[in-house]
Protein backbone atom coordinates (compact mmCIF):
# COMPACT_ATOMS: atom_id res chain seq x y z
CA UNK A 1 0.00 0.00 0.00
CA UNK A 2 1.50 3.33 -0.85
CA UNK A 3 0.17 6.22 0.51
CA UNK A 4 0.26 10.04 -0.95
CA UNK A 5 1.78 11.07 -4.67
CA UNK A 6 5.50 10.63 -3.93
CA UNK A 7 5.24 7.05 -4.75
CA UNK A 8 3.87 7.29 -7.77
CA UNK A 9 5.48 9.94 -9.09
CA UNK A 10 2.64 12.71 -9.51
CA UNK A 11 3.01 16.12 -8.28
CA UNK A 12 2.80 16.66 -4.57
CA UNK A 13 -0.71 18.10 -4.40
CA UNK A 14 -2.11 15.29 -5.62
CA UNK A 15 -2.89 13.21 -1.82
CA UNK A 16 -5.19 10.34 -2.92
CA UNK A 17 -5.07 6.89 -1.43
CA UNK A 18 -3.47 4.68 -3.82
CA UNK A 19 -3.96 0.94 -3.03
CA UNK A 20 -2.71 -1.47 -5.70
CA UNK A 21 -3.37 0.80 -8.32
CA UNK A 22 -6.43 1.68 -7.35
CA UNK A 23 -7.14 5.11 -6.23
CA UNK A 24 -9.69 5.47 -3.37
CA UNK A 25 -10.98 9.06 -4.34
CA UNK A 26 -11.38 8.17 -8.05
CA UNK A 27 -13.75 5.82 -6.55
CA UNK A 28 -15.64 8.55 -4.42
CA UNK A 29 -15.88 10.30 -7.19
CA UNK A 30 -17.51 8.14 -9.81
CA UNK A 31 -19.39 6.96 -7.15
CA UNK A 32 -20.92 9.73 -6.51
CA UNK A 33 -21.97 11.02 -9.93
CA UNK A 34 -24.32 8.15 -9.72
CA UNK A 35 -27.94 8.96 -8.75
CA UNK A 36 -27.09 7.26 -5.74
CA UNK A 37 -25.48 10.42 -4.42
CA UNK A 38 -26.78 12.50 -1.08
CA UNK A 39 -28.07 15.70 -3.35
CA UNK A 40 -29.50 13.78 -6.16
CA UNK A 41 -30.77 11.00 -3.78
CA UNK A 42 -32.58 13.69 -2.64
CA UNK A 43 -33.82 14.90 -5.48
CA UNK A 44 -35.36 11.60 -6.81
CA UNK A 45 -38.10 10.83 -3.76
CA UNK A 46 -38.88 14.84 -4.23
CA UNK A 47 -39.58 14.38 -8.21
CA UNK A 48 -41.52 11.01 -7.69
CA UNK A 49 -43.16 12.52 -5.54
CA UNK A 50 -43.68 15.45 -7.66
CA UNK A 51 -44.71 13.01 -10.91
CA UNK A 52 -47.05 11.20 -8.97
CA UNK A 53 -49.25 14.17 -7.59
CA UNK A 54 -49.12 15.82 -11.24
CA UNK A 55 -50.07 12.39 -13.07
CA UNK A 56 -51.45 9.58 -10.89
CA UNK A 57 -53.45 11.54 -7.58
CA UNK A 58 -55.79 12.80 -10.53
CA UNK A 59 -56.60 9.65 -11.89
CA UNK A 60 -56.81 7.78 -8.48
CA UNK A 61 -59.04 10.83 -7.04
CA UNK A 62 -61.35 10.16 -10.36
CA UNK A 63 -61.56 6.16 -9.58
CA UNK A 64 -62.71 7.36 -5.86
CA UNK A 65 -65.68 9.78 -8.17
CA UNK A 66 -67.10 7.28 -9.72
CA UNK A 67 -66.71 4.82 -7.62
CA UNK A 68 -68.82 6.94 -5.18
CA UNK A 69 -71.11 7.59 -8.48
CA UNK A 70 -71.75 4.23 -8.56
CA UNK A 71 -73.38 3.70 -5.17
CA UNK A 72 -76.87 4.38 -4.11
CA UNK A 73 -76.04 8.34 -3.76
CA UNK A 74 -75.86 8.87 -7.71
CA UNK A 75 -78.64 6.81 -8.57
CA UNK A 76 -81.73 7.64 -10.58
CA UNK A 77 -84.15 8.40 -7.71
CA UNK A 78 -81.64 10.53 -6.13
CA UNK A 79 -80.19 12.42 -8.93
CA UNK A 80 -83.99 12.75 -10.30
CA UNK A 81 -85.25 14.56 -7.16
CA UNK A 82 -82.64 17.61 -8.39
CA UNK A 83 -82.99 17.06 -11.88
CA UNK A 84 -87.04 16.84 -12.51
CA UNK A 85 -87.75 20.49 -10.67
CA UNK A 86 -85.45 21.95 -12.91
CA UNK A 87 -86.87 20.24 -15.82
CA UNK A 88 -90.30 21.68 -14.63
CA UNK A 89 -89.18 24.94 -13.56
CA UNK A 90 -87.82 25.19 -17.38
CA UNK A 91 -90.55 24.37 -18.61
CA UNK A 92 -93.92 23.58 -16.81
CA UNK A 93 -96.29 21.76 -19.12
CA UNK A 94 -93.70 18.82 -19.67
CA UNK A 95 -94.89 15.43 -19.96
CA UNK A 96 -93.73 12.99 -17.63
CA UNK A 97 -92.43 11.24 -20.87
CA UNK A 98 -90.46 13.48 -21.82
CA UNK A 99 -88.85 14.18 -18.34
CA UNK A 100 -88.10 10.43 -18.55
CA UNK A 101 -86.41 10.93 -21.51
CA UNK A 102 -84.47 13.73 -20.51
CA UNK A 103 -83.41 12.14 -17.54
CA UNK A 104 -82.61 8.87 -18.92
CA UNK A 105 -80.31 10.79 -21.68
CA UNK A 106 -78.62 12.87 -19.35
CA UNK A 107 -77.57 10.03 -17.07
CA UNK A 108 -76.19 8.50 -19.98
CA UNK A 109 -74.04 11.33 -21.26
CA UNK A 110 -72.85 11.87 -17.31
CA UNK A 111 -71.65 8.22 -18.32
CA UNK A 112 -70.10 8.61 -21.10
CA UNK A 113 -68.57 11.49 -19.70
CA UNK A 114 -67.28 10.17 -16.95
CA UNK A 115 -65.24 7.43 -18.53
CA UNK A 116 -63.90 10.08 -21.53
CA UNK A 117 -62.13 11.66 -18.42
CA UNK A 118 -61.20 8.36 -17.10
CA UNK A 119 -59.42 7.36 -20.08
CA UNK A 120 -57.72 10.86 -20.86
CA UNK A 121 -56.66 11.00 -17.33
CA UNK A 122 -55.14 7.18 -17.65
CA UNK A 123 -53.85 8.22 -20.68
CA UNK A 124 -52.10 11.00 -19.53
CA UNK A 125 -50.79 9.20 -16.36
CA UNK A 126 -49.56 6.49 -18.67
CA UNK A 127 -47.65 8.89 -20.95
CA UNK A 128 -45.62 10.24 -17.78
CA UNK A 129 -44.21 6.49 -17.43
CA UNK A 130 -40.25 7.25 -19.45
CA UNK A 131 -40.54 3.74 -21.31
CA UNK A 132 -44.09 4.08 -22.36
CA UNK A 133 -43.65 7.69 -23.86
CA UNK A 134 -43.31 7.03 -26.57
CA UNK A 135 -45.64 4.02 -27.28
CA UNK A 136 -48.60 5.54 -28.33
CA UNK A 137 -50.47 2.37 -29.79
CA UNK A 138 -49.41 0.82 -26.28
CA UNK A 139 -50.47 3.78 -24.50
CA UNK A 140 -53.82 3.83 -26.13
CA UNK A 141 -54.34 -0.18 -25.59
CA UNK A 142 -53.13 0.09 -21.89
CA UNK A 143 -56.04 3.14 -21.42
CA UNK A 144 -58.75 1.34 -23.48
CA UNK A 145 -58.44 -1.79 -21.59
CA UNK A 146 -57.55 0.01 -17.97
CA UNK A 147 -61.55 1.78 -18.73
CA UNK A 148 -63.06 -1.40 -19.60
CA UNK A 149 -61.74 -3.41 -16.55
CA UNK A 150 -62.80 -0.27 -14.13
CA UNK A 151 -66.01 -0.29 -16.18
CA UNK A 152 -66.47 -3.58 -15.48
CA UNK A 153 -65.76 -3.75 -11.83
CA UNK A 154 -68.03 -1.06 -11.27
CA UNK A 155 -71.11 -2.88 -12.80
CA UNK A 156 -70.22 -5.33 -10.66
CA UNK A 157 -69.81 -3.05 -7.52
CA UNK A 158 -73.80 -2.11 -8.68
CA UNK A 159 -75.00 -5.33 -8.08
CA UNK A 160 -74.62 -5.37 -4.53
CA UNK A 161 -75.99 -1.98 -4.37
CA UNK A 162 -80.13 -1.99 -4.40
CA UNK A 163 -81.11 1.22 -5.45
CA UNK A 164 -78.81 0.78 -8.69
CA UNK A 165 -79.51 -1.45 -12.20
CA UNK A 166 -76.18 -3.32 -13.21
CA UNK A 167 -76.14 -3.95 -16.78
CA UNK A 168 -73.40 -5.59 -19.02
CA UNK A 169 -74.58 -2.64 -21.96
CA UNK A 170 -73.19 -0.18 -19.88
CA UNK A 171 -69.57 -1.27 -19.74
Amino acid sequence: MKIGSKARGLPSSDFGLWIADFRFADFVGRFCETPSCSWRLAQTPYKRMRQFVKYWLPLLIWLGVIFVGSTSVMSAEHTSRYIVPFLVWLKPGMSPEAIWTILVVTRKCAHVTEYAVLALLLWRALRSVPTLHTKTLLVFGAALLGCALFAASDEFHQTFVKSRTPSVRDV
